[in-house]
């Protein structure tokens, strides 16, 4: 695994010879334009033959030798990736690198707004070997709990099938002006409207075959947090041998009063639901001040507070294909995937720089007299949630949305990762 950060003098030629890939390759494996253009701070993924390098905290009992066992490595290897160890003392809760033929082996979930078929079909295609789960974002509900269709899915219900990723039906609280508390509000309160659409859901799932159920229901109202866990223990029980998979907001305490999270009874929930994902996103929300949208220290926090509720076991974490550009001071936010923010700074000719406390990059630039600012994610702070995983052995990870193209993530993942099939 090589990551380049590209410097003043830098060119594609130079890197090229001095890692030994060829431009071509380093062109698409980063999604730069054909013109191969760079700009100082870029972080360049370079395709290597290093062997995938695990996170490891040391436990009691750990010493060199065992892990070498464990990991199918020489004592030697590790001892060289982690300059100034001492290998007759390790400290229980030391943190090292381990070089390894061993991979890490997750699970990995997919959101999909259907769209263009053949737009949905090829990405579906490309990404075929490394989804677990596909999750179809298509449904919402009545004022009744009647759970419905917005959007044809079932070509990439099908096409999910025949690539061996299972598919779920995600189910969102959604209208036309956007996520409605009032409208969650009422279902889950009412028990006629809990059956209606525990019996919607389900018959949808079965009759488009689904292999279970993501429930996003955001801003849930609190008083409603007995009520979400009534539902979804409903839920399951009809689901029966489906999967019944829950998103909740990220929180780092449990506020039962608050409007965002504290409609979510994290260890309630995760004793309903198969998989549990925990939203690790939006820390820096549109509309709010330019912030990172997945900051690394934050990120970590939230982890550790949700394993104290949450077997590692079946939690997965968020990471975010996109990024904020952002209007200063107004925080006017436009979302671009993150190769289109990436590419932007080429196009206009900016330096990245890179905040060492969140693990993220980010860039300014001036369009017509207006400051704007641009966090997103590149090959590092991937790099650093995967470490997450691996560290805290969660389950896996979520990936929102798969039309936003991120082709750093994925060639790591194929490379250094083993996605498990269901």
């Amino acid at each position: 695994m090589a990551v380049h950060v590209v410097s003043a003098g830098d060119t594609l030629w130079k890197i090229s010879a001095t890692y030994g890939v060829s431009i071509q390759t380093i062109i698409e494996v980063n999604g730069l334009t054909a013109a191969g253009a760079l700009v100082p701070g870029l972080a360049l993924y370079i395709p290597d033959n290093m062997l995938p390098h695990r996170t490891h905290k040391i436990k009691a009992g750990d010493v060199i030798w065992k892990l070498a066992q464990e990991f199918q490595i020489a004592p030697s290897t590790i001892i060289q990736a982690n300059p100034g160890i001492k290998p007759s003392r390790l400290s229980i809760g030391q943190i090292i690198t381990i070089p390894t033929p061993l991979k890490l082996a997750i699970q990995t979930l997919g959101f999909m707004m259907p769209s263009t078929v053949s737009a949905n079909i090829a990405t579906l295609n490309y990404l075929g070997n490394q989804l677990t789960y596909l999750a179809a974002v298509a449904y919402s509900l009545t004022e009744q709990g009647w759970a419905y269709n917005l959007v044809d899915d079932s070509a990439i219900v099908t096409r999910s099938r025949q690539l061996n990723i299972t598919p779920l039906l995600v189910v969102q609280n959604i209208t036309y002006e956007g996520f409605s508390a009032e409208l969650v509000g009422r279902v889950l309160e009412n028990p006629t409207f809990r059956k209606n659409l525990t019996s919607s859901l389900v018959n949808l799932a079965r009759q488009r075959r689904f292999g279970g159920v993501s429930v996003d229901f955001e801003f849930i109202p609190p008083a409603r947090r007995h009520d979400f866990i009534l539902f979804l223990t409903e839920l399951k029980t009809a689901l029966g041998n489906l999967i019944l998979h829950v998103n909740l907001p990220a929180k780092t305490q449990d506020l039962p009063t608050n409007r965002i999270i504290g409609a979510y009874d994290y260890a309630a929930i995760a004793k309903i639901a198969d998989i549990v994902a925990v939203m690790t996103m939006d820390y820096g929300y549109a509309g709010g001040p330019p912030d990172p949208v997945s900051p690394i220290n934050w990120m970590e926090k939230v982890i550790q507070y949700s394993i104290t509720q949450i077997p590692h076991a079946k939690m997965q974490i968020a990471f975010p294909l996109y990024g904020h550009d952002k209007v200063v001071p107004s925080n006017k936010t436009i979302v671009l995937p993150v190769l289109h923010a990436q590419n932007q700074a080429i196009s206009k000719w900016v330096s990245i720089q890179f905040d060492n406390t969140s693990k993220a990059p980010w860039y300014r630039y001036w369009l017509g007299g207006a400051e704007h600012t641009v966090w997103f994610e590149d090959i590092r702070s991937y790099i650093e949630m995967y470490k997450l995983v691996d560290l805290y052995q969660l389950a896996g990870t979520t990936y929102w949305e798969l039309s936003y193209p991120a082709p750093q993530n994925w060639a790591y993942l194929r490379k250094n990762i083993s996605v498990k099939k269901q």
